[in-house]
């Protein structure tokens, strides 16, 4: 038997038509489009759950938020057993701000595949693409020198970010096949004889992933849980990291 009573004429911001099928229940419709039976009847208040109709329109949250995040926000898709609380502490801001930059969002009333938006993610200015680096320096910079010399034919050591004694001999015998002066500290004309334009900062995060600033304790184990993603994900918006020797204060790309 078909039925049209009840049926909404169309479905809110936030949710998609569909039409009932046999079987079809809240409790499996919920588990089938990843949200939950309350955020279906929420989208249907004419609808009665326990006398659905071969053929009845009904509403599906889709889990849609914001469309887009304002700037000092980075977006978080909710998960299953996500609160404000955890969200809140896991990415070490406060509840009362993360209330703050949803708005529309009623916090008791979370869907799985929820968009949301977190406080504190705004990407930093971009670094010196030419910074001065000696021995002793560490970090994302020296990984890209390194990585630059073996490029160019020279041996810089394991690409660790540490600016050792193997990096600098190699930036010694670059400086001098290019009748610079060696004297192991590389400046801008080091940079640019390695073909890096100094006049121009380096671009942020590509499509798809946002900046993130590494925090004591932080591994990309963590990070990928944290931002439900994996560490080859990461791995690969970041292919000069060293995943075993992240800096505080280091900046990486995390996929959305």
């Amino acid at each position: 038997m078909f039925s049209t009573q009840n049926n909404p004429t169309s479905c809110p911001s936030g949710t998609m038509p569909y039409i009932i099928q046999a079987g079809d229940t809240f409790f499996n419709l919920a588990i089938r489009f990843n949200t939950t039976v309350e955020a279906i009847m929420a989208a249907n208040p004419g609808v009665d759950p326990n006398r659905l109709m071969i053929g009845q329109r009904i509403c599906i949250p889709t889990g849609q938020g914001p469309s887009t995040c304002p700037p000092g926000t980075t977006p978080y898709t909710v998960r299953a057993g996500d609160t404000f609380f955890n969200i809140a502490r896991a990415n070490n801001i406060s509840l009362a701000a993360l209330i703050a930059a949803n708005p529309g969002v009623d916090p008791d009333r979370l869907f799985i595949g929820q968009i949301i938006c977190i406080p504190g993610g705004t990407t930093p200015p971009p670094t010196n693409p030419c910074p001065t680096l000696r021995m002793g320096s560490r970090g994302q910079d020296v990984i890209r020198l390194q990585r630059l010399l073996r490029d160019a034919g020279f041996n810089p050591g394991p690409i660790d970010g540490i600016f050792g004694s193997q990096t600098h001999r190699a930036v010694v015998e670059f400086q001098r096949s290019q009748h610079l002066v060696p004297d192991g500290v590389v400046g801008i004309r080091t940079w640019t004889a390695l073909g890096v334009d100094c006049n121009r900062p380096p671009g942020g995060c590509p499509p798809g992933t946002f900046a993130y600033t590494i925090r004591p304790g932080d591994t990309l184990f963590q990070l990928a849980r944290r931002f439900n993603t994996t560490v080859d994900a990461i791995m690969r918006v970041n292919p000069n990291i060293n995943p075993n020797n992240l800096q505080i204060g280091q900046i990486i790309c995390i996929p959305n």
